[in-house]
């Protein structure tokens, strides 16, 4: 009589099992996951974005500064930004933006970000407004 080992299907049955809608492993990392979200053991998860910019090679710089005009048409804002020690004398440029920034943007909001240079381009991320006293 031959034997039939069922051990290595173990794995990919608990897989199946796990990652159905609203079971998780109860690991440390997936205890406190929402119902209905898949274990993470099991799950495709992206890069989160912050860690995929900090490891992309680009460098970064702090700026705070004034937005003095947006360009819906040019997905960008005209910001007069203060010194970047080290880096740029304080002047106001044109900065690409993502949609939803874009989108938040007012003329004369005062705001902080991250600048890069990407290409040809002058970029900013994690663009927030400062609380005016």
């Amino acid at each position: 009589m031959k034997t039939i080992r069922l051990l290595p299907l173990l794995p990919l049955a608990a897989a199946a099992l796990f990652a159905a809608e609203g079971k998780n492993c109860g690991c440390d990392c997936c205890k406190d996951r929402p119902k209905g979200t898949a274990c993470c053991c099991f799950e495709d998860t992206p890069a989160a974005p912050a860690a995929a910019a900090a490891n992309d090679g680009i460098k970064r710089h702090d700026l705070r500064g004034v937005v003095t005009n947006v360009y819906a048409d040019r997905s960008a804002l005209l910001v007069r930004h203060e010194e970047i020690p080290g880096f740029m004398k304080p002047m106001t440029m044109l900065f690409k933006v993502d949609a939803a920034t874009l989108q938040a943007a007012r003329k004369g909001q005062t705001i902080t970000a991250r600048m890069s240079r990407q290409g040809n381009d002058w970029v900013l991320e994690d663009v927030k407004v400062v609380a005016q006293p």
